[in-house]
């Protein structure tokens, strides 16, 4: 796993951009800063404005953009993970505490970008009640740092070393080197 630290987001650079958007096969929408950095230095994770240029609310704060990422917490979410998770959140008052604490300090994060009446309250990724999203929690822990969403943290200590293998794409900045 990679190291992690407390929450910093850094402003979208140009050539941030231009590798998020071949990460995504598109442009990306929103984008506020990254949210966290790979090893091998490209972005991902993003954090997103809370209402998308075209003036759609967009509850999705912390989004991964990472492909291999993305692959590899994808295969996580077909192990039947997301369900483990929910049964333990019924069955377990402290995870169930700490994860509305993490309801809460997302959508603090959220609120900070902006108010947004009509997501209001309404985190991302079946939080505070269930699990529905792993590529959600994942993003907020990556983001925010350990201990602050624990079932992304459990989601990113099952992960493989998705850096390994060097940037998941090669931007023209990085092509003129």
């Amino acid at each position: 796993m990679t190291s992690r630290q407390a929450f910093v987001e850094e402003p979208a650079s140009p050539v941030d951009l231009a590798a998020v958007a071949a990460q995504l096969g598109r442009e990306p929408r929103g984008v506020a800063g990254v949210a966290h950095r790979c090893p091998c230095g490209q972005p991902d994770a993003v954090a997103t404005d809370p209402r998308l240029p075209d003036g759609t609310p967009f509850p999705t704060t912390y989004y991964l953009t990472c492909p291999r990422l993305t692959g590899a917490v994808s295969t996580l979410e077909a192990s039947g993970l997301m369900r483990s998770m929910t049964e333990r959140l019924a069955t377990d008052p402290d995870l169930a505490d700490a994860y509305q604490a993490a309801h809460e300090a997302y959508l603090e994060q959220r609120q900070r970008r902006g108010d947004v009446p009509e997501i209001e309250g309404v985190s991302a990724g079946g939080m505070p009640t269930r699990v529905k999203c792993l590529h959600v929690l994942v993003a907020h822990s990556l983001a925010a740092g350990p201990g602050v969403n624990r079932l992304g943290d459990e989601a990113l200590a099952a992960l493989p070393q998705w850096w390994s293998d060097g940037s998941c794409v090669s931007t023209q900045a990085e092509a003129s080197q």
